[in-house]
C-alpha cells in the first residue's frame, strides 16, 4: 500500500522525472504560462509554488536552493525580484490550470498551467466594496434615527 508516499511517477525514472520537472518549472517560471499534460500539471505545481515560496523568503539560502532547481540565473533572478513583489500579499496559489481539451495523438488530456497575474488584487477590490456597503449604511441609520 502507498500510505503517506507523496508525488507521481508518471512511467519515468526518477533522473528523468527530476529532469522534467525542473526544466518544466524553469519554463514556466520564464514565460509564466505552458501547456502540458493535467497529471505533469498537477505535479508541476507544487514545484512552482515551492519556487515562489523560496523567492518570497529571499535570503542566500532560498537563493541556493532555487538555483539547484532552477539551473538558470536570470530565472531565479526574476522569481526572487519580479514574482516574490507581485505575491507578496498572497498566502499561496500562485499558479492555474486551465484544461484545454485532448491530445490528438493519443487523447492525453492537456491543460495550460499559468502563473496568476493578480498577485493578491482580490483582497483589494474586496475592501473597495466593503467601503461601499459601509457608507450605505451609515445613510441608512440615520435617516432611521430621525
Amino acid at each position: 500500500m502507498r500510505h503517506g508516499v507523496s508525488g507521481r511517477k508518471l512511467n519515468r525514472t526518477t533522473s528523468h522525472r527530476l529532469a522534467m520537472f525542473r526544466n518544466m518549472v524553469t519554463s514556466l517560471l520564464n514565460h509564466e504560462r505552458i501547456y502540458t499534460t493535467v497529471p505533469k500539471a498537477k505535479e508541476m505545481r507544487r514545484w512552482a509554488e515551492w519556487m515562489i515560496t523560496l523567492g518570497k523568503h529571499g535570503g542566500l539560502h532560498s537563493r541556493r536552493q532555487a538555483l539547484s532547481v532552477i539551473r538558470e540565473k536570470n530565472v531565479v533572478y526574476k522569481v526572487f525580484e519580479e514574482l516574490a513583489k507581485r505575491y507578496e500579499n498572497r498566502a499561496g496559489g500562485y499558479t492555474r490550470i486551465v484544461k484545454v481539451g485532448f491530445r490528438r495523438g493519443d487523447a492525453s488530456p492537456m491543460c495550460m498551467l499559468e502563473l496568476i497575474t493578480d498577485g493578491g488584487e482580490k483582497g483589494k477590490k474586496k475592501g473597495k466594496k466593503s467601503k461601499k456597503k459601509a457608507e450605505a449604511a451609515p445613510a441608512k441609520t440615520e435617516s432611521s434615527t430621525r
